[in-house]
């Protein structure tokens, strides 16, 4: 059974400018897959070739085992789509539009797009230029989901939704997750990518530089030590010397520093300086995802 997601090479140009380099990815079903990367990174362009929207400029994608260049029309079957910008027809309503959608694929059941609808709180009578933004949002979350697919392609999908809606919707991608289903989810909201991802994918300058479950990235020797001195601390060029030491920065009687490895150094170094206290906190997503682009 070939992966949900499997690129080779995927390269992509607009004239001297590289976008996407040799990205090598597999994705197997049944995860949900975090892309993380700021803007300009590649994410979006990586998201339209996976639905049919960008054609390579070298290597290839597939879906389910269907290239997304070369057999489009099969690997769209498989996909439910929401663009980072969704948009839609403004004169008609919710449940207009939805139905225009669920005919284009042949038809959806009636029974899912309600319960999806409900579930959002989203009145699909409402015509869709008079709905607020968070609820244009729940429209495209809706004609995503409504047709069941092997595949979820998500471009920052929880843009204008409230805290109590976002709950719901990451009850929706574990239920997908947990019926053998797969989500490819890009976002910003890096607590969101910690809180409901198996899997995360960091890019960098159109490169691929990490693929590491969230237990393993987070699980990474980096931790911020914060120390409290009773008196002046020392000087913090000494401590950005020592080995292991990533970042130093001091706030009146207390320096912060981010550290890879034992800490036996850095403890030797500043025990002559009254340390009264040393809170320490192993890193989250965030400060893992930041320590990537710290580095040249």
């Amino acid at each position: 059974m070939p992966p949900t997601i499997r690129t080779a090479g995927l390269t992509k140009r607009y004239g001297k400018k590289s976008a996407l380099v040799d990205l090598n990815l597999e994705v197997p079903a049944g995860v949900v897959f975090g892309y993380l990367g700021p803007n300009g990174a590649g994410k979006t362009t990586t998201i339209r070739i996976l639905a049919g929207l960008l054609r390579p400029t070298r290597g290839t994608a597939a879906i389910c085992g269907a290239d997304t260049a070369r057999n489009r029309a099969a690997a769209q079957r498989r996909i439910g789509y929401l663009p980072g910008e969704f948009v839609a027809y403004p004169d008609l309503t919710g449940e207009q539009y939805l139905s225009y959608l669920a005919n284009l694929r042949g038809g959806v059941d009636l029974k899912v797009r309600v319960r999806l609808a409900e579930r959002l709180g989203l009145d699909t009578s409402t015509r869709i230029g008079a709905m607020s933004h968070g609820n244009r949002q729940k429209v495209g979350i809706v004609q995503a989901f409504m047709a069941e697919p092997e595949l979820l392609v998500l471009d920052e999908p929880t843009a204008g939704l409230d805290p109590l809606v976002q709950h719901e919707f990451h009850t929706l991608l574990r239920e997908v997750r947990d019926e053998g289903r797969t989500v490819f989810l890009s976002s910003h909201m890096l607590s969101e990518v910690q809180e409901v991802a198996d899997t995360v994918g960091i890019l960098r300058q159109g490169r691929l530089v990490e693929v590491r479950s969230i237990a393993e990235l987070t699980a990474r020797p980096l931790r911020r030590l914060d120390l409290i001195f009773a008196g002046t601390p020392p000087d913090l060029d000494v401590l950005r010397h020592i080995d292991g030491v990533r970042a130093v920065h001091a706030n009146t009687k207390a320096v912060h520093v981010e550290l890879e490895g034992s800490t036996a150094r850095l403890l030797q170094a500043v025990a002559p300086y009254e340390v009264t206290d040393i809170i320490s906190r192993e890193p989250d997503l965030e400060e893992v995802f930041l320590a990537y682009y710290g580095q040249d």
